[in-house]
């Protein structure tokens, strides 16, 4: 199979050698110095529709996967679907699960889906009045894309003013943030179930969990992830909960919407007293969850991917019985004004892909570019480190062996990803 993987962060790396490793040809649009360890590039802007499509007809790929959001809210899968091409992930309709919160957290209280308490806000004083509500401390999210860093935990009427401004009054986020989502805070613990989807049926991911703030003990402001592990500790029978009462309605309710969806379902739950609840879906995999995911799966993805695409998905996902942690190394300034330019120190040291697989770990690119001989960072997060183990304590122990191997002037990674996890692994 011919796969063109569209995207250029380490979530698409990582897919890309996901279905390099199941004996697929693999190209990447645009990719990164580092997919091309395993896919070969082509000079395509992900949001350049009519470009990807095109280079989609020239190569005669048999199956478009697409990665990051912002394609598909556009309407990329649409688009390809028009001109006879297969492809993975939801159309623009189904795709407003992630691209709008609003519409979102309309769509599951019209279908009985378990989530916050919220309210919908066009102004300042309607945010306020909404979190005054809803208790301290409150949620309050953009309505579109923002990267994952539209959401702040205010733990009162200053903090909750501040970023309600920031968004209705300075446009922080443009558009995306043109109205807000305030929602009740939920307790319990968080993590993230990915489904595959081809309108009716669904095959489930591990769970896995990521660590969205920048510092360590989840200090400082909110990331796009700096670290993920799986699989997180989450029962059999909770995740059970999580297929019937929320993934299952969601396909049925988008298909009587009339917007089948088929792709990547994820599903970001929070698990307390009262069972599961969504605190937000997306519709495409996660970052950096899906580098953490990848060395797990045991399953031909290419060919599940295009059973999606054709709404023909009758095959479970099989994994093998390890554990996996990613840890996020991120630029100088990140999140707020990350600095370019730095070179990556180490990389040119790096494994092989048969040194990699043998060592069961892999450094997967994300904002990088290469310059003068070497590469450089070029975004905010840089790369993931990955490493597979028997148990969690090994895979931390591994990922992070594999991270001091590199050097970035003024990088940031934090130093806790899954130590929680594999604490409660040996209790």
């Amino acid at each position: 199979m011919r796969s063109l993987v569209v995207g250029s962060g380490a979530r698409e790396h990582a897919l890309a050698w996901r279905l390099a490793r199941s004996g697929h040809i693999v190209l990447a649009a645009p990719g990164n110095p580092g997919s091309a360890r395993v896919a070969r590039r082509l000079a395509v802007d992900a949001l350049d529709l009519r470009a990807v499509v095109a280079a989609a007809r020239a190569e005669a790929v048999d199956l478009v996967v697409v990665g990051p959001e912002g394609p598909l809210v556009a309407g990329l899968v649409d688009a390809l679907t028009a001109e006879g091409i297969a492809a993975f992930g939801p159309t623009r309709a189904a795709a407003r699960l992630e691209g709008s919160k609003v519409f979102a957290k309309e769509f599951m209280a019209r279908h009985g889906i378990a989530t916050a308490a919220f309210r919908v806000a066009d102004t300042v004083e309607q945010a306020i009045d909404a979190a005054r509500a809803l208790g301290w401390p409150a949620v309050l999210k953009a309505d579109g894309l923002a990267a994952g860093k539209g959401v702040v935990i205010a733990a009162n009427e200053p903090e909750a003013r501040a970023f309600a401004s920031a968004c209705l009054i300075d446009r922080r986020f443009g558009d995306a943030g043109a109205r807000l989502i305030v929602e009740a805070l939920l307790p319990g613990d968080e993590a993230s179930v990915f489904f595959l989807c081809d309108g009716t049926r669904l095959a489930r991911f591990l769970p896995a969990r990521d660590a969205k703030r920048l510092a360590d003990g989840d200090a400082g402001p909110n990331t796009g992830g700096m670290g993920a592990f799986a699989p997180a500790p989450v029962d059999a029978a909770t995740l059970d909960r999580v297929e019937s009462e929320i993934a299952l309605p969601t396909l049925a309710g988008m298909a009587q919407e009339g917007a089948p969806f088929r792709g990547l379902l994820y599903v970001g739950a929070m698990f307390g007293p009262a069972g599961p609840r969504v605190l937000e879906y997306n519709v495409r995999f996660g970052d950096p969850e899906t580098q953490a995911l990848m060395p797990l799966v045991a399953s031909d993805l290419g060919t599940l991917f295009a059973d999606c695409a054709r709404g023909e998905l009758r095959s479970s996902l099989a994994f093998d019985d390890a554990a996996a942690v990613g840890v996020v190394l991120a630029a100088a300034g990140y999140p707020d004004a990350p600095r370019a330019g730095d070179r990556i120190e180490g990389l040119e040291r790096w494994p092989d892909p048969a040194a990699e697989d043998r060592e069961q770990r892999w450094c997967f690119h994300a904002g990088t570019r290469e310059e003068s001989g070497g590469v450089v960072a070029s975004g905010g997060r840089v790369l993931t480190v990955v490493a597979r183990a028997p148990d969690l304590a090994q895979a931390r122990q591994r990922a992070y062996e594999g991270l001091d191997r590199l050097t970035l002037a003024g990088g940031q990674a934090r130093r806790d990803i899954a130590a929680a996890g594999a604490a409660a692994a040996r209790s």
